[in-house]
C-alpha cells in the first residue's frame, strides 16, 4: 500500500488526505500467471500438443520468464499452468493481442473449465532463482490494502449512428439482483459512449467471474444483449460458448490503476474520459496518467476523490469520482494532466486532435484548450446503477 499523510490546508475545500494505491501493474514488480484448467475426457493428448506449441511461442515474447505445466496428482483431469513475467505490462499486451486470441482457441476445444489468476510477487526465498536472469523484475515493493472491491471493464463499438438506440437499450432494462452467492455481490455499473464506443464498468465484492456470469444469466440482461446484436460491429452468437468467449476476451479492459484520496463522498459525481493513444502507447500513456493520479492525490484542493485507470491495447479509459460537477475544478487537475514539463510527453502519446500534431496552445489560450479537451475526453453517462448498501 501507498500512503501520504497531508496536514489540511486552510480553506472550506481543503481536506486531509491520506492516498491509497490498491492495485497498479506499474510497479515494476514481477508477474506470477496461474491457469486452472480441467481437460475433457479423451483430450488429453490434444491438449498437450496444444500446449507445447503455446509454450513454443511464449517463450519468444518479451518480458515472458518461464513456464510450468502441473497435473493434479488427486484428479488427472486437472492441470495447472503457471508462467511468470517481468512485470504485468508485457503480459497484458500479449494477452489481448488478436494472436493470443487465436493461438488459445484450440486450447479451449480440449479443456472443460479454466481460470486465470494473476499474481505480483511481493516474497520469495532460495535467493536467485535458478536460470534467472538479475535484473528481470523485482519483487513488489510493499503489500497492497485495498477496499474488497474487484474492478473491471468491458468495452466494444457499435455501427456508427446507433447509438441513440444502443443508449436506450442500455439504460432501459430492469437491474440485475446484486446478489450473487454468500460470498459475492455486485456493487455498481457504470455505463458510458464515447462516439460509437461502449464502456461498462464494473463494481463486484467477491468473486468476479461468478459475477458476470450471474449478469449475463438474467433474462432482463439477456433480453438487453439480444437486441444489442443488430448494432454491434463485430458479430457475436452469444448462445455458441466459443463465439461468447471471443466476443468478452476481445472486449475485456482490465483495471492496471487504481488511487483513493482519504475522503468518501456519497455525493461524489462519477464521470469516465477517454484517452485515445496512438499506435503501441496506450500502456505507457496509462501509466502517466496513473502517475499523475497517484500524485494529484495529496493535493488536498483535488476534486477528484478516486480514479481508476482501464486499458487495453490503444483504448485508455479513466473512471473518476469527483466533487461537484466536472467542470467546476481545474480541467488541467481533472484531466489528470501532469505537470507543465511533461505535458508534451503525454500529447506525443495521445492520437487525434489532442495530440502533438495539433500544436501548441496560443499564448492566454491554454485554459480555453484545457476545456476543450475535458469536453473532448468525456464520455456521455448512460447508466450508474448501484445495489442499496454499495
Amino acid at each position: 500500500m501507498t500512503t501520504t499523510t497531508t496536514t489540511p490546508a486552510s480553506g472550506p475545500s481543503a481536506r486531509q488526505v491520506s492516498h491509497q494505491v490498491s492495485q497498479s501493474v506499474f510497479d515494476g514488480s514481477r508477474l506470477r500467471v496461474v491457469l486452472l484448467v480441467e481437460v475433457h475426457d479423451g483430450a488429453q493428448q490434444q491438449f498437450l500438443e496444444t500446449y507445447e506449441n503455446l509454450r513454443s511461442h511464449v517463450e519468444s515474447v518479451p518480458g515472458h520468464i518461464s513456464e510450468q505445466l502441473c497435473q493434479s496428482i488427486e484428479n488427472p483431469s486437472q492441470w495447472l499452468i503457471t508462467s511468470e513475467w517481468e512485470s504485468a505490462p508485457p503480459f497484458l499486451n500479449w494477452v489481448s493481442s488478436e494472436e493470443h486470441v487465436r493461438m488459445v482457441r484450440p486450447l479451449h476445444e480440449c479443456v472443460r473449465h479454466t481460470r486465470s489468476l494473476r499474481f505480483h510477487v511481493v516474497r520469495e526465498t532460495g535467493g536467485q532463482r535458478a536460470g534467472a536472469e538479475p535484473g528481470r523484475g523485482g519483487l513488489q515493493p510493499a503489500p497492497r490494502i485495498g477496499d474488497g472491491v474487484i474492478r473491471h471493464a468491458l468495452t466494444f463499438t457499435v455501427k456508427p449512428g446507433s447509438e441513440e438506440a444502443v443508449a436506450r437499450i442500455l439504460a432501459d432494462y430492469a437491474s440485475p439482483e446484486p446478489r450473487v452467492d454468500d460470498t459475492t455481490r455486485l456493487c455498481r455499473t457504470s455505463l458510458f459512449l464515447h462516439g460509437n464506443r461502449v464502456v461498462r464498468a464494473i463494481e463486484v465484492r467477491g468473486d468476479l467471474l461468478a459475477a458476470l456470469r450471474h449478469v449475463a444469466e438474467q433474462p432482463e440482461v439477456r433480453a438487453a444483449e439480444e437486441a444489442l446484436n443488430p448494432y454491434l460491429e463485430q458479430d457475436r452468437d452469444l448462445g455458441d460458448p466459443e463465439s461468447a468467449r471471443v466476443f468478452y476476451t476481445r472486449a475485456a479492459l482490465p483495471a492496471v490503476h487504481h488511487v483513493t484520496a482519504g475522503e468518501r463522498d456519497p455525493a461524489a459525481q462519477r464521470h469516465a474520459l477517454s484517452y485515445p493513444a496512438r499506435s503501441g502507447q496506450g500502456m505507457r500513456l496509462a501509466q502517466l496518467l496513473a502517475e499523475r493520479d497517484e500524485a494529484a492525490a495529496d493535493d488536498a484542493h483535488s476534486p477528484v476523490l478516486s480514479s481508476t485507470i482501464f486499458q487495453r491495447d490503444d483504448i485508455v479509459v479513466r473512471l473518476i469520482d469527483v466533487r461537484g460537477d466536472l467542470g467546476a475544478g481545474d480541467p488541467a487537475a481533472t484531466l489528470g494532466l501532469p505537470d507543465p514539463a511533461r505535458v508534451t510527453e503525454l500529447t506525443t502519446l495521445l492520437d487525434g486532435p489532442a495530440g502533438s500534431d495539433a500544436g501548441p496552445a496560443r499564448p492566454g489560450d491554454e485554459a480555453s484548450e484545457l476545456l476543450r479537451a475535458l469536453e473532448g475526453a468525456r464520455m456521455v453517462p448512460v447508466t450508474d446503477r448501484r445495489a442499496p448498501d454499495a
